[in-house]
């Protein structure tokens, strides 16, 4: 579990992120969603300590991550996987030398056990034997498995994953979905996901938070948001499904 407690951040004078509290569990899909602008993706990039937060508290699992120092960070984000947008890979490096990134920056694993790792993680996703295959050889939607596969090749407790579905065509998405989803629940992770998509939204979101302005404005689950009665996230939640619609 995570649990961010009144986190606030500011930028040039500018408050992005005020005072918000909340909680990601263990297992399930945490969902963070908003407006571009809204601050959610300033919310995930201080839970994993990427900016520091002005005012406020980050929690894994009752451990104060945001009172340490850079070096005990360090260790706990040896438990953290991210999926970055667009997938973040090498494009000089083979599938097998992308996964193996991690494992040879945190670990004193042999060869072998890193071999073993990268094959594990490709039959997760999906892909097998596509060890020796680079980047530009592969599709969209196999760039984000791998970009997964890389992400969980720490066996990590909690997975973030920014924008998972940018770029991809409906179908290839919902995929991409269900592989996360079945992840988090096969190795119990703490996942955050942060999204525009409302397919997402309706199909994995077991616990959503939506950050209206910088503030917390609703939290519940994909059955209950279509039936809030808070007219802002109706505003997101009915516009952003009429364009997808209308695309």
């Amino acid at each position: 579990m995570i649990e961010v407690e009144n986190i606030s951040k500011s930028f040039g004078g500018q408050a992005v992120l005020k005072n918000i509290s909340t909680t990601f569990d263990k297992g399930k899909t945490n969902l963070i969603i908003g407006q571009s602008g809204s601050g959610k993706t300033v919310l995930m990039k201080c839970c994993i300590g990427l900016i520091e937060i002005d005012k406020g508290v980050v929690n894994f699992d009752g451990r104060n991550f945001s009172g340490l120092n850079e070096k005990k960070k360090k260790n706990t984000r040896k438990e953290m996987g991210v999926l970055f947008q667009g997938g973040a890979l090498f494009d000089s490096f083979t599938v097998e030398e992308n996964i193996m990134f991690p494992l040879n920056m945190f670990t004193k694993q042999s060869i072998e056990e890193k071999l073993q790792r990268v094959n594990d993680v490709l039959s997760h996703v999906n892909l097998d034997n596509a060890n020796k295959k680079y980047p530009a050889e592969l599709s969209g939607g196999m760039i984000k498995r791998v970009a997964i596969a890389r992400a969980i090749a720490m066996n990590p407790k909690y997975l973030f994953c920014d924008e998972p579905n940018s770029g991809l065509d409906p179908k290839t998405a919902e995929r991409i979905d269900d592989l996360i989803s079945e992840l988090t629940e096969k190795f119990q992770m703490t996942t955050v996901i942060n999204t525009h998509d409302m397919n997402s939204v309706l199909q994995i979101g077991q616990k959503i938070a939506f950050i209206h302005k910088g503030e917390l404005w609703w939290e519940g689950d994909h059955q209950e948001i279509l039936t809030s009665d808070n007219p802002e996230l109706n505003e997101f939640v009915f516009s952003t499904e009429l364009t997808r619609r209308l695309k």
